[in-house]
């Protein structure tokens, strides 16, 4: 199972993820995240993955490809900060 919300405020437009990002919900992750950038007037874009649970492979060449779109994450587990870190290192991106 696998969720996408977009929540909205005056300063900031967050993606919120939930579930196993896997295929195919990565092509769903990708759509998402260009349909929430347009428009942004000024406002930060957020991928929350504070309820991701599994990232798969192609879960991580999706982030990786976000990061290098400009994508800014937030998380809260150990397991997933550490993922996001070394596709950081590995793309030469800030998380």
């Amino acid at each position: 199972m696998f969720k996408i919300s977009i929540v909205e405020s005056p300063v900031q437009r967050r993606l919120v993820l939930e579930g196993k990002l896997i295929s195919p919900w990565t092509a769903e992750v990708e759509s998402a995240w260009r349909n929430a950038a347009a428009d942004l007037d000024g406002r930060k874009l957020i991928v929350d993955l504070n309820n991701v649970t599994v990232i798969s492979a192609d879960g991580e060449k999706t982030l990786s490809q976000l990061m290098r779109d400009g994508a800014k994450f937030c998380c809260a587990g150990v397991l997933t900060r550490h993922v996001l870190k070394q596709l950081a290192r590995r793309g030469r991106c800030r998380p």
